[in-house]
C-alpha cells in the first residue's frame, strides 16, 4: 500500500531511509546481516531504505539498538541541523598561529559556523620567516595543504619540503610540522585537516 502524501511529506525532513542506509554502510554491514541481528526481514529493510516503508517505533528501536544510537538519531530534523554553513569573507576573523609577535603565520577559519564538522578548513598568510625558526607543531589526524600563491617550506619531522604556487601535500599531522615562507612575495595556503 502506498504511503499517504501526509505522513510522506511530514516525514521526509527526517530521512529516515537515508540515516538507515548510511548507518548501515558505515557500520559496513549488509542487509542480510543486520536481518540477522534485528530480527527483521532483509526485504523489510531494504523497504525501510527506500522509504517505502514506514517502521514503527519497537521496529526503529531494534536498529538502532544495533547501531548503538538513540531514537533521537532518527528524528533529528536536517533542517535544523547546521549541515549546511555559509561563511562570507567579512564575516572572518583573523588569527595570530600563536599569541604574540612572532607569528609564522595568520590563519582564518573558513567553516565556523558548521557544527558537526568532519573536518575543519583553513585559510593561512604566512609571513617572512627563517625555516630554522618555524616552530613544530602537531595535532591528531591528517592534513593537507594547498599552495594558492608564493612559496612555503613545510618541514614534517626532519624533512623539509619546498611547495610553490599550485603545489599541494597530505601528511599524518600528528608527525611535528611546521610552515615557513621562503619567498619574497606574498604567501597564502589552504589548509584541511581532519582529526
Amino acid at each position: 500500500m502506498a504511503l499517504s502524501k501526509t505522513i510522506t511529506d511530514g516525514l521526509k525532513p527526517y530521512s529516515l531511509g537515508e540515516k538507515l542506509h548510511a548507518r548501515r554502510r558505515k557500520k559496513s554491514m549488509g542487509l542480510v546481516e543486520l536481518s540477522k541481528h534485528t530480527g527483521l526481514s532483509a526485504a523489510m529493510l531494504s523497504k525501510l531504505e527506500r522509504d517505502k516503508m514506514v517502521p514503527t517505533l519497537p521496529t526503529l528501536l531494534r536498529i538502532a539498538l544495533v547501531f548503538s544510537v538513540g531514537l533521537d538519531y532518527f528524528f533529528a530534523d536536517e533542517r535544523r541541523r547546521r549541515v549546511v554553513a555559509l561563511v562570507r569573507k567579512n564575516e572572518r576573523l583573523r588569527f595570530p598561529e600563536r599569541p604574540g609577535p612572532g607569528a609564522a603565520y595568520f590563519f582564518e577559519s573558513l567553516d565556523f559556523k558548521a557544527t558537526e564538522r568532519k573536518l575543519n578548513a583553513f585559510y593561512a598568510d604566512f609571513e617572512p620567516a627563517v625555516a630554522a625558526k618555524a616552530r613544530l607543531h602537531h595535532h591528531p589526524g591528517v592534513e593537507f595543504l594547498y599552495v594558492t600563491r608564493g612559496k612555503l617550506e613545510l618541514t614534517l619531522g626532519q624533512e623539509a619540503h619546498r611547495l610553490a604556487e599550485g603545489d599541494s601535500m597530505y601528511f599524518d599531522s600528528s608527525v611535528g610540522h611546521s610552515y615557513a615562507r621562503v619567498s619574497k612575495t606574498p604567501c597564502s595556503a589552504l589548509i584541511v585537516t581532519v582529526p
